[in-house]
């Protein structure tokens, strides 16, 4: 949080200086305020939250200016005041964060600051001046957008290797607590996939409005065409442990090679994550997958063990879609399956209506998947 924090102290003062000594504001609180909401130490949509930022305060300030100077102040035009305010910036937009700021600026106008001759106009533009500022520190005093998303994504490469380990040696040890263990842990990794999305916004945007790293938006690309397919490969994993603790805790016959197949995607997302890193091609770890790929062949285990190399499969497009293949190109590495049309784990999660498996071609006869 250490970057994000040394922009909102520079910019804040820097705000504050502009608003009072150049623009000759006696209170510009709203500068600096403006500064420290569109910075925050979270990740992403900064240039969103500036217009939002502005434009809620531009409501709230005059919402607040024509109503108080017309009825006065006290309880119940506070209310009134609050309540058009917000009205209004939910009907412009129902964003939070201008919703949030057209109330909490009628509120000050209808109790600190009540309208005088141009007060209202000067804490509009104080709104803009901060977030100006804002942007101007997160372009010339940026964290560098690859190394944000270099250090975001390492948790979710991570993640998903360690599922993948985990699970084998659980198949291998026939470990029902090791497989549970692996799937909690598993389902723990949606926070990592959130802040590497976010981590990859606010890269792009770095990238957009700062000259020092302009020049670093391609570093961001591999990283981009990896996120959704990670997320599916994360999302696969979880079904896969799932199944593996119904395999384990009951008679199942599984394939003694599946844990070494397992471990090798492991290994294989590790090298994506390094080479990504690197910013060098992802050959090393595209050519790992494929070996995986090529190894697969269309022997039926029963019902819980081809659950779990349909899943497998499924891991295997996603990891080769994250090294850049296209979908019907990773499905075609695949040898086609026999797969009964009626197969399907009765105990998979739901996942949303419009999702698909994302290793079975559109017109292919192999099992439907869901993910968590």
């Amino acid at each position: 949080m250490a970057p994000s924090i040394g922009q909102c102290a520079v910019g804040a003062a820097i705000a504050w200086l502009v608003a009072k000594d150049l623009l000759g504001h006696s209170r510009p609180f709203f500068a600096p305020i403006a500064v420290v909401i569109c910075i925050g130490v979270a990740l992403g949509q900064r240039m969103r939250r500036v217009v939002e930022l502005v434009v809620g305060v531009s409501l709230g300030v005059g919402v607040g200016d024509l109503l108080v100077s017309r009825i006065g102040s006290g309880a119940w035009q506070i209310a009134l005041v609050v309540a058009l305010a917000m009205g209004v910036a939910v009907l412009l937009d129902s964003g939070s964060l201008i919703v949030l700021q057209a109330g909490s600026s009628a509120v000050l106008v209808a109790t600190l600051l009540p309208p005088s001759g141009s007060g209202g106009f000067d804490r509009m533009v104080d709104a803009l001046v901060g977030g100006l500022m804002g942007l101007a520190a997160v372009a010339l005093l940026p964290t560098s957008p690859s190394a944000l998303a270099r250090r975001h994504a390492k948790g979710t490469f991570g993640a998903l290797a360690d599922a993948l380990r985990q699970i084998a040696e659980a198949i291998e040890n026939r470990d029902v607590r090791l497989a549970t263990d692996a799937l909690e842990e598993a389902r723990g990794s949606h926070k990592n996939v959130e802040e590497f999305r976010q981590a990859l916004e606010t890269g792009k945007e770095i990238a957009t409005i700062s000259p020092l790293h302009r020049h670093r938006r391609p570093s961001l690309e591999g990283y981009e065409q990896a996120a959704v397919p990670l997320d599916h490969a994360l999302r696969n994993a979880r079904v896969l442990a799932r199944r593996a603790i119904v395999a384990l805790d009951g008679p199942a016959t599984l394939p003694p090679w599946l844990p070494r197949e397992l471990r090798e995607l492991a290994d294989a997302t590790l090298m994506l994550r390094d080479d990504l890193a690197a910013e060098r091609s992802p050959e090393r770890a595209r050519r790992a997958i494929l070996a995986v790929a090529s190894r697969q062949g269309a022997e039926r285990w029963g019902f819980s063990a081809d659950v779990m190399i349909a899943q497998l499969r499924s891991i295997i497009v996603d990891l080769l879609q994250a090294t850049g293949i296209d979908r019907d190109e990773a499905v075609a590495t695949l040898p086609p399956l026999d797969v009964h049309p009626d197969d399907r784990s009765a105990d998979e999660e739901d996942e949303p209506p419009d999702s698909k498996d994302s290793s079975s071609p559109r017109k292919s006869t192999q099992r439907p998947t869901k993910r968590t």
